[in-house]
């Protein structure tokens, strides 16, 4: 470690000169005063874990991860679990992948890249916009994105972005956090049986509105019927549409721009990733018209000196790295090698495997709706819709207690409202839908 370099911080090049003048430049006396930690959480230099050989750790560990409940989940409500193929993993998991980071040097990098241009590829195909990039946080910073997005790009001044009164909490608390910034309005408009209520978006939207937000399918499994209406009262305001997806929906439902949406965002994590407790693969995609304006990564295609087709980061002047305080956004955490799972696995599936998968995701909650309909003391599905993947139910008893009654018999299901219940089955739980409307029958 260099003599000029601050003691305990080797990797930090500052010396302790540099370190005065920039605790001078905010009027602080030590670095620890630009941190507000409680003293309750404040590291007091012991952790507090005796030593232990490896075989000793492992077992406690084990037995620590023992204590988990094993659960059969039909829980949904953004985060999906799709079967993913072994095959993901196998090529994922190769170093060349693992190992990258962003993907600066193109002549080192051309087979990610390329794998990263057909990610974007397609989120063309499936949404029909001409341009998406390869990657985002999740599905709740893909739509802050959207919503600041629009606000830069609207010609005329507006502050408000119109949301689904129906929208789940957590996607909403982050479009919120996004908003605060550049001054922003979140407001909602209602719902009709968990579909666009049109007249009441119509008398909510006006020329002060710079995005509206809805969702195919909607936070309670219903295939929006409305969209082409949504996309027509944005555009008679000025208005960017903004509509929510997963590649599997889309590959069966109406293409995003055939509605008029100027913005497509949503998750794709249940395609290479599963459910992944929270880790999330965001999509992004939009008109060419808004191509300097798209947050997070672009990989273009163009030509080497020898004319060989070749791929590499482009427009990268809209990033952070670049021009800091001018960029369109901080989104700069590599999501790389999620985007190419999912690349991967939808590769694997093809158009046809896409589609078939997602037929299945009308067809499982259907048959599962009407299972657990046939019991007293529960109507499902509530809402009078088509559905994709879930679907809420009425229960006479409380909820909350039906749903704690199931998590007994080793079942996990949402608790929406006092009486309401969220179902969600895919291919990866199809399996248990037997025993779950079993188990329903018991707890009622």
């Amino acid at each position: 470690m260099s003599d000029t370099t601050e003691p305990g911080n080797p990797f930090t090049p500052h010396t302790p000169s540099d370190v005065e003048q920039m605790l001078d430049a905010v009027d602080a006396d030590d670095a620890t005063d630009l941190f507000d930690i409680p003293s309750a959480v404040r590291f007091d230099g012991e952790l507090g874990i005796d030593a232990r050989g490896e075989q000793e750790l492992k077992r406690e560990i084990t037995e620590t991860l023992a204590q988990n409940d094993e659960l059969v989940e039909f829980m949904g409500r953004g985060h999906f679990a799709h079967y993913v193929p072994s095959m993901v993993d196998e090529l994922s998991m190769r170093s060349e992948f693992v190992t990258s980071y962003t993907q600066y040097q193109p002549e080192i990098a051309q087979g990610f890249l390329q794998a990263l241009f057909e990610f974007q590829s397609m989120l063309v195909e499936l949404t029909g916009l001409e341009i998406a990039n390869c990657s985002i946080y999740d599905a709740a910073t893909a739509l802050g994105e959207a919503a600041t997005l629009a606000q830069r790009v609207r010609s005329t001044s507006g502050d408000r972005v119109l949301v689904p009164e129906l929208l789940h909490e957590g996607k909403r608390g982050v479009l919120e956090n996004y908003a605060d910034g550049p001054d922003l309005v979140v407001d909602t408009y209602p719902m009709d049986d968990a579909n666009v209520d049109v007249d009441g978006l119509e008398a909510a939207i006006d020329d002060d509105v710079a995005m509206v937000y809805a969702e195919n399918p909607t936070v309670r499994g219903t295939v929006e019927e409305n969209a082409s209406a949504v996309g027509d009262l944005a555009d008679e305001h000025d208005a960017l549409f903004v509509l929510g997806s997963d590649p599997v929906a889309m590959s069966l439902l109406q293409r995003p721009a055939d509605v008029g949406a100027d913005v497509v965002v949503g998750e794709a994590a249940m395609l290479g990733l599963g459910t992944a407790y929270g880790m999330g693969t965001g999509i992004f995609a939009t008109r060419e018209d808004y191509l300097r304006q798209v947050p997070g990564r672009l990989v273009g295609a163009s030509e080497d000196d020898d004319g060989r087709r070749a791929y590499t980061l482009t427009l990268q002047t809209r990033e952070q790295h670049i021009r800091r305080e001018r960029a369109t956004s901080n989104i700069c955490t590599n999501q790389a090698w999620l985007a190419l799972r999912v690349a991967m696995h939808a590769a694997h599936l093809g158009a046809d495997g896409m589609v078939d998968l997602a037929e299945r995701m009308v067809e499982l909650p259907t048959e599962l709706a009407a299972d657990l309909d046939a019991l007293d003391g529960i109507e499902a599905p509530v809402h009078d819709r088509h559905h994709f993947r879930e679907f809420a139910a009425r229960t006479d008893r409380s909820a909350a207690d039906v749903a704690a009654d199931l998590e007994s018999e080793g079942f996990a299901v949402h608790a929406i409202d006092d009486h309401l219940l969220q179902v969600c089955v895919t291919d990866v739980n199809e399996h248990a839908t037997d025993d779950l409307v079993a188990a329903m029958e018991a707890v009622l």
